[in-house]
């Protein structure tokens, strides 16, 4: 089971969900490539309006044109482990920005993998 509890760090990747990296969405990369270095978590959360350095407005509103909407990556581990996965970013964010945050876990449990425990507390 994991855990993570105390001082932490959170990464916040903002991109644009058009942004391709080998014909594969770059919000999924990271996601991926987080997975694969170990990393606790990392979650996607689509904007419904933003801009960054283009200046450009982008919006979901029902008369708008734009289709590159907002994206944040968003990963939260301990300091040691989010700077050492900090270079991929390099690698994969060509525009776009990478912030920085320390934190504090209060709770953080994962499941066991292949268990079937979801680690809701339930009825038995």
């Amino acid at each position: 089971m994991t855990r993570l509890t105390g001082s932490a760090l959170r990464v916040t990747i903002f991109i644009g969900e058009n942004d391709i990296w080998h014909h594969k969405p770059v919000y999924s990369e990271i996601v991926h490539r987080a997975h694969a270095a170990g990393l606790a978590g990392a979650s996607v959360f689509r904007g419904v309006e933003g801009f960054g350095g283009s200046s450009l407005i982008h919006t979901s509103r029902l008369l708008s044109l734009s289709e590159d909407l907002p994206v944040a990556i968003v990963i939260v581990d301990t300091e040691d482990r989010v700077r050492a996965f900090l270079p991929q970013l390099d690698e994969l964010v060509g525009e776009g920005l990478v912030i920085l945050d320390e934190c504090e876990v209060i709770r953080y449990v994962g499941r066991d993998p292949g268990s079937g425990n979801t680690g809701k507390k339930g009825k038995r």
